[in-house]
């Protein structure tokens, strides 16, 4: 492993393709060529309700704002968020997005990820 590493996030692929229409994910782990840290742009498109929704086993993840603004699905909490918001969440988790009129764009952080990942999908259950 190299002592530093730069990417920029806009030119790494779209992990999301076509399974889920409306929004995109790049993650920057790999070239980034870290063992201890995950950083990842995620965008969803204008009044985009994410149904997919995800946990970790031990991830814990941060999520930062960074144009638009929405809600997050956090097990049956909704919470409104606004540009520069900075949401933690602990690995066990449920956690879903839904982008306002602007869309939604966000930096996602994550810690060390276990040998074959530990993300466990969910469905998202939006109270309204």
């Amino acid at each position: 492993m190299s002592r530093f590493a730069t990417v920029n996030l806009l030119e790494v692929e779209d992990s999301m393709g076509d399974r889920a229409p409306g929004i995109e994910v790049r993650f920057g782990r790999k070239y980034l060529e870290s063992r201890d840290l995950g950083v990842s742009h995620v965008r969803y498109q204008p009044n985009l309700r994410g149904q997919f929704a995800h946990s970790h086993r031990e991830q814990e993840e941060a999520y930062v704002v960074v144009a638009g603004s929405g809600r997050v699905l956090l097990n049956d909490e909704v919470l409104e968020l606004r540009q520069w918001d900075v949401v933690r969440v602990a690995p066990e988790v449920v956690r879903a997005f839904e982008a306002g009129p602007d869309g939604l764009e966000m930096i996602a952080v994550g810690g060390p990820k276990p040998e074959g990942g530990d993300g466990v999908p969910g469905t998202a259950s939006w109270p309204d």
